[in-house]
């Protein structure tokens, strides 16, 4: 007889579960904000991507997780690395799954393509990496800012450590989510009265059960993958001393990122 659910979930390595799965999910997510300069009216487009692409994670999510439990048992899927595809064994509909998985990894390339090349096109013209990354062609596309990230990302690729790889990323990402936290709150201490198009439901509450949801992924992937977490760290204290003994002093005072920054230190002045 078949141990229950409940049973097979006692047997589920709780750490990975936890530490995997909600920060691979919320990660998809990053992309949609950077398309800010490009959508028509932000303060409404922008609010209303996130807000479905959370609402399309949440619902797909909780169906595979109930769904594919329910179908091959908690403990076979604790190791399963393609649980719902396993879950419906070698029949016709796990073929169909697979190519919907494999249009939907071709389309997130693309995706990641634009994200990280958005990024790197806004840190370069604000100074913070080189300037020659936010340099733009005739179609006002940012040449160098998709083509430099992505021959790093190949040479990893070919390091074989795709594990390894995709918890250094969780690793960042759970990083990042802290640092966003904690500006959030700070802006709405400091900045009470700022012009927010949006605001978050809950404000500074909802805000806080984030930082700590994001504080624990962090502290998740060091119990999962130290090696990972140690190189993603590395990383990080590179990029900072970098930043600190050099780029400090190259800013572009100009840029909207810098403006934003002079703008609210003349502010806290006046005050």
């Amino acid at each position: 007889m078949r141990t229950s659910i409940l049973e097979d979930l006692d047997a589920y390595p709780r750490t990975s579960r936890w530490s995997r799965a909600t920060p691979s999910t919320a990660k998809s997510l990053e992309g949609v904000p950077l398309a800010a300069e490009e959508a028509e009216n932000p303060a409404k487009d922008v609010p209303r991507g996130i807000i479905i692409a959370m609402a399309t994670l949440v619902v797909t999510g909780a169906l595979v997780l109930f769904l594919a439990t329910g179908a091959g048992g908690a403990l076979a899927m604790s190791t399963s690395g393609n649980p719902l595809v396993e879950a419906l064994g070698n029949s016709v509909w796990a073929v169909v799954v697979n190519y919907i998985g494999l249009a939907g990894l071709i389309a997130s390339f693309f995706s990641i393509m634009y994200a990280y090349s958005r990024q790197t096109f806004a840190l370069s013209r604000a100074g913070y990496l080189p300037t020659s990354l936010s340099v733009t062609n005739s179609r006002k596309a940012p040449v160098l800012a998709i083509i430099v990230p992505g021959i790093i990302g190949f040479l990893l690729s070919l390091t074989g450590q795709g594990g390894v790889l995709l918890n250094m990323a969780v690793f960042g990402a759970a990083v990042s989510y802290v640092l966003i936290m904690i500006s959030h709150i700070v802006l709405r201490v400091k900045q009470p009265g700022l012009n927010r198009p949006y605001k978050t439901p809950g404000g500074i509450v909802t805000t806080s059960i984030a930082l700590v949801i994001a504080a624990a992924s962090v502290v998740a992937t060091f119990l999962v993958d130290v090696l990972a977490a140690g190189l993603t760290f590395a990383a990080f204290a590179a990029m900072m001393a970098y930043f600190g003994l050099y780029r400090r002093h190259h800013l572009v005072a100009n840029s909207p990122d810098e403006e934003f920054a002079a703008l609210m230190s003349a502010e806290e002045d006046v005050a």
